[in-house]
């Protein structure tokens, strides 16, 4: 009995480790395009390339290189491919937006060029398969961001309403009783946040390069608008997560985020997302909140 319980002990650990390495990995927002993938959670693109030798060079020294450099070919096409599938707003993609521009898609081809290999494998067929890596931070945000933060206005400073300059005084034969002021129905107005988490899950939205968060009104509360270009360029202009815990955990909102559940999507690319009134009025009363805005402290959260 005791040596068919150590078995059972011994299969479920041997069952179990796999699962525990690649538990951070199931948590990664990971969109496959093509023969590659767009990792939303690390800010990085890969592509996978196959290449084997030419039939008269089996066996010969010279097969592995040149099986090895049709793989690096192949994979340098499929990910400028997929980056250019990459997207960077609601409406627009990497490919939209180098098709009007000549030196921008120049820049990126350089870009894909300089990609690192991340996996290396021989095949007993001769066959070689490569993976590629690129970044979306850096100089690739640089290019790409840099004409989307400078077409965006600047941010107008929030007013709250303004109180009735005249109170009309009641009626002397029927005095009121003072009432207490009802509860505010949302979060404190005086606490001081340091970053924002957006609770999207149910609502299919899709990550992208420069998201904005607006109102029920339309108003935006979030966008290019409001961050400092190096800051987006950095680290990026949000992240992304698979759930609230892994999103706190973030050093990119710090201790204390604010957060908050998405209404709804909009735009074409369901990047755009409404939040309520409410909400939006407690990021824009506060200075400080706009504070960490502009340095990018945004997290969401997404399917």
């Amino acid at each position: 009995m005791k040596k068919k319980s150590l078995l059972l002990y011994l299969l479920s650990i041997f069952f179990l480790f796999p699962t525990l390495g690649h538990s951070q990995q199931w948590q990664e927002i990971v969109e496959q395009l093509g023969k590659g993938n767009i990792n939303w959670t690390k800010g990085v693109v890969q592509a996978t390339g196959i290449g084997v030798p030419p039939e008269r060079f089996y066996g010969k020294p010279q097969a592995r290189p040149m099986a090895l450099r049709a793989a690096q070919l192949d994979a340098y096409r499929n990910l400028l491919e997929i980056t250019q599938g990459v997207r960077i707003n609601s409406e627009t993609t990497v490919k939209n937006y180098v098709t009007e521009n000549d030196v921008i898609m120049s820049k990126v081809r350089g870009l894909v060029k300089g990609a690192h290999i991340v996996k290396q494998d021989y095949m007993s067929d001769g066959t070689v398969e490569v993976v590629l890596e690129m970044t979306l931070k850096g100089e690739f945000a640089h290019i790409i961001l840099s004409k989307e933060i400078e077409r965006a206005a600047p941010v107008t400073p929030y007013t709250p309403p303004a109180p009735p300059t005249h109170t009309p005084t009641p009626p002397a034969e029927k005095p009121t009783q003072e009432k207490t002021p009802p509860p505010v129905e949302f979060k404190s107005l005086s606490k001081i946040y340091t970053g924002l988490i957006i609770n999207t899950k149910g609502l299919n939205a899709r990550p992208a390069m420069s998201p904005k968060i607006i109102d029920e009104d339309g108003q935006e509360v979030y966008g290019s608008a409001y961050v400092s270009r190096e800051f987006a360029v950095q680290q990026g202009m949000s992240g992304y997560a698979k759930d609230i815990a892994a999103a706190e955990k973030n050093s990119r909102v710090t201790d204390t985020p604010f957060i908050v559940k998405g209404l709804k999507t909009t735009g074409p690319g369901k990047s755009d997302i409404v939040i309520s009134n409410a909400d939006a009025s407690v990021l824009r009363t506060v200075a400080e909140n706009l504070s960490f805005l502009k340095k990018c402290r945004v997290m969401i959260v997404v399917d």
